[in-house]
C-alpha cells in the first residue's frame, strides 16, 4: 500500500488541565480516528521543557519575527531584536509549561501530525475556527498574552512535523510506554 501510520506528540497544557477539559480535548482527536497509544499526567521540570523548546537561533528568530509582524499590524513597535523577542518568548513558554501539570500523549494514525494540527487549530485562538480545540475552548490572543506578559494560552501543543514529532516523542516517552493495539472501529474508518 505504501502509506504508513505515523505518530505525533500532543501536550495538553496547564490551562487545559486546570479547566478540566482533558477528556473533551482527547475526544476531538479520537473522534477523527486518531488512536492514543501513550498518555501520562506529569509535572514537567524546566530541564525537560527547555529541551522541548530547544534553544535554536533559527526558531527563536522565527518566533521573534512573527511577534514583530503582529506588533506592526497593531501599530506598535519594539526596539527588541527578533532574537531577543524569541528568547523572551521561549522563557515564557518554559515558565508556562512548568507552572502546573500537563498531559502528554502520543497519537497514532494516518497523516497524524497534519490531522492533529488541523483539529488543534491556529496558534492564536482568537483566529481559530470554533470547531477546533483552540477556537472552541478559548479566545485568548497575542494581544492579551502581551498585556499579561505570558504566552498565549491555547490549550494544546501539537508537533509541527513528523520529524519534530519523532524527536518530541523520544523526549517525553520511553519506548516501553508506547503501546500497540487495535481500535475496534479501524476497519470502519480506514477500511484497513
Amino acid at each position: 500500500m505504501g502509506i504508513e501510520k505515523e505518530r505525533t506528540l500532543v501536550l495538553i497544557k496547564p490551562d487545559g488541565v486546570e479547566r478540566a477539559i482533558i477528556g473533551r480535548v482527547i475526544s476531538k482527536f479520537e473522534d477523527a480516528g486518531l488512536k492514543v497509544v501513550a498518555m501520562k499526567l506529569i509535572k514537567a521540570d524546566e530541564d525537560k521543557v527547555g529541551k522541548h523548546y530547544v534553544y535554536d537561533e533559527g526558531w527563536l528568530v522565527s518566533v521573534g519575527s512573527k511577534a514583530k509582524k503582529s506588533m506592526k499590524e497593531k501599530g506598535t513597535d519594539t526596539a527588541e531584536t527578533e532574537l531577543e523577542i524569541g528568547k523572551r518568548v521561549r522563557g515564557l513558554l518554559i515558565k508556562e509549561l512548568t507552572r502546573s501539570p500537563i498531559v502528554a500523549l502520543v497519537l497514532e494514525g494516518y497523516a497524524t501530525t497534519e490531522v492533529a494540527r488541523k483539529i488543534a487549530g491556529p496558534t492564536e485562538p482568537k483566529k481559530a475556527d470554533p470547531s477546533t480545540i483552540r477556537g472552541g475552548f478559548t479566545s485568548d490572543s497575542y494581544e492579551l498574552a502581551d498585556a499579561f506578559k505570558r504566552p498565549v494560552r491555547n490549550v494544546v501543543h501539537v508537533s509541527e512535523s513528523r520529524e519534530i514529532a519523532e524527536k518530541e516523542i523520544r523526549l517525553w516517552f520511553e519506548d516501553s510506554e508506547i503501546l500497540d493495539y487495535g481500535r475496534a472501529d479501524e476497519e470502519a474508518i480506514f477500511g484497513a
